[in-house]
């Protein structure tokens, strides 16, 4: 007969005394602890999440129809300087491509260029699919490929520059058409003056092309460029919201994703929770660090 000891009242059997778990036990244990596994890595899609997700993928195929505002763009460009704002994703790029298009078709020339390096690389990746490498070359301060090409791909700084050099020597820049896409950095407080210099110093005989999703000011932009180059610059605008509205979400750090913002477009009030504690536990830190 067993008889428990004092020690053992506090500090349970002994170590011999301890019976082994059964594999049955074992088995589930582990089926249990990989239950609670999956129940954690599994994201709870509430009506909140679901109606952000909802729609997301590619669209059906189907034919391509321009928009009244692409082909009015076109249209001008004939014999008028042309700046298209539209939102993001609505296709501003095809009208400077179909423009392209027509230009190298009856050979004659174009630049477009981009105010950052890694866009001017995917613009120089796109148009070689498009027009085939031959016909298009790339300018930026780290890659200089088929200069003499008909289409030129660069930084707008590169135009600038060769603008200048135009100048200085005498020769005219081999182009028809120039295109500057995010025209809105004109406004930027430390690159503007490149595009500023750049508008000033092109032709008029260079039609001129400018993209934006951004600019508010677009009747003072457009009558400045008129004056400035005595070409009326025409304004083109894609009424409404963007085609492909932004949805904003936030990973929880349990994984869980909820959507940024609420119906009544606020910040989500799990998140502002969490941020108001985490701000509470800095200051309660802060306080005992005195």
């Amino acid at each position: 007969m067993y008889c428990m000891r004092r020690s053992d009242r506090f500090h349970g059997p002994r170590r011999g005394d301890r019976q082994r778990p059964r594999p049955h036990d074992v088995a589930t244990n582990i089926a249990g602890d990989r239950d609670r596994e999956r129940s954690r890595e599994a994201v709870p899609y509430n009506r909140e999440l679901r109606e952000l997700l909802a729609g997301i993928g590619a669209p059906k195929p189907a034919p391509f129809k321009p928009d009244p505002f692409q082909l009015e763009a076109l249209a001008a460009l004939e014999s008028e300087d042309v700046l298209v704002t539209a939102p993001t994703g609505s296709g501003k790029t095809w009208i400077a491509r179909e423009e392209i298009r027509r230009l190298l078709d009856a050979g004659k020339q174009a630049w477009y260029t981009t105010p950052l390096k890694a866009l001017t690389n995917s613009k120089y990746a796109e148009f070689t699919e498009e027009f085939g490498a031959e016909r298009v070359g790339i300018l930026t301060g780290d890659r200089k490929e088929n200069s003499g090409a008909p289409l030129v791909v660069g930084t707008t700084e590169i135009f600038r520059n060769q603008l200048f050099d135009s100048l200085r020597g005498g020769e005219e820049v081999r182009a028809d058409l120039v295109v500057f896409d995010e025209a809105h950095y004109l406004a930027d407080e430390d690159r503007g003056h490149v595009w500023e210099e750049a508008i000033i110093l092109t032709p008029s005989r260079i039609r001129m092309l400018l993209l934006s999703a951004t600019i508010g000011n677009a009747q003072e932009f457009s009558g400045w460029i008129s004056e400035l180059r005595g070409v009326y610059c025409r304004i083109v605008t894609r009424p409404g919201n963007r085609p492909v509205p932004l949805r904003a979400a936030f990973m929880m750090p349990d994984k869980r994703l909820v959507p940024l913002l609420s119906e009544n477009g606020k910040l989500n009030r799990e998140l502002a929770t969490m941020i108001e504690r985490r701000d509470e536990s800095r200051s309660r830190r802060n306080y005992r660090s005195r």
